[in-house]
């Protein structure tokens, strides 16, 4: 690695550190905000049944029922994929199938 690209590297280092101890002027935060996915109504929608839907997406189906039964929501990538497949299903069928 050359010099300047560490030097570089180095530098994006320190902005996020500061950036993290109350530092705005060092950096800019993206975020992106996913809207809530009812996974029953996506689900339902899909005519799939619960371990139809798990199997298909790659998902457990306690994870599913745990959704549904709001005991845990889902969150972060989870969270992403639910709201692609509620408003591309297809898609993310042809992709989960090699």
């Amino acid at each position: 690695m050359s010099k300047e690209a560490f030097e570089s590297i180095r530098a994006g280092l320190e902005d996020a550190l500061a950036y993290t101890r109350g530092d705005r002027s060092r950096g800019v935060a993206h975020e992106i905000d996913v809207p809530e996915v009812d996974v029953r109504e996506v689900r339902a929608k899909l005519g799939l049944s619960q371990s139809s839907f798990a199997a298909m997406f790659r998902v457990s189906v306690a994870t599913v029922r745990s959704w549904e039964l709001g005991r845990r929501r889902p969150e972060g990538p989870a969270r992403a994929l639910l709201t692609v497949i509620e408003r591309e299903p297809d898609a993310v069928r042809r992709a989960l199938a090699g």
